[in-house]
């Protein structure tokens, strides 16, 4: 029986692992989005400055956590 020889840096399966949450967050920001423009369609215009401020918090959670990976 042999064993597997694990070589690398562990910070880079932490990060994938890390990135799973923006990525489910990205969709749940759109998908709101979608629900909240298909019920009013009127209300397109102030419910996409809050999309985009949600998609750009999200995506800095998904920068903070490989800026970390690779410092670590």
């Amino acid at each position: 029986m042999f064993l597997a020889e694990i070589s690398g840096n562990v910070n880079v399966i932490g990060y994938g692992i890390a990135a799973l949450g923006p990525g489910i967050g990205v969709g749940l920001v759109f998908a709101a989005y979608i629900q909240a423009t298909a019920r009013q369609p009127e209300s397109a215009g102030l419910t996409r400055v809050y999309m985009f401020m949600g998609f750009a918090v999200v995506e800095a959670l998904a920068l903070l956590g490989l800026v970390l990976a690779f410092a670590l």
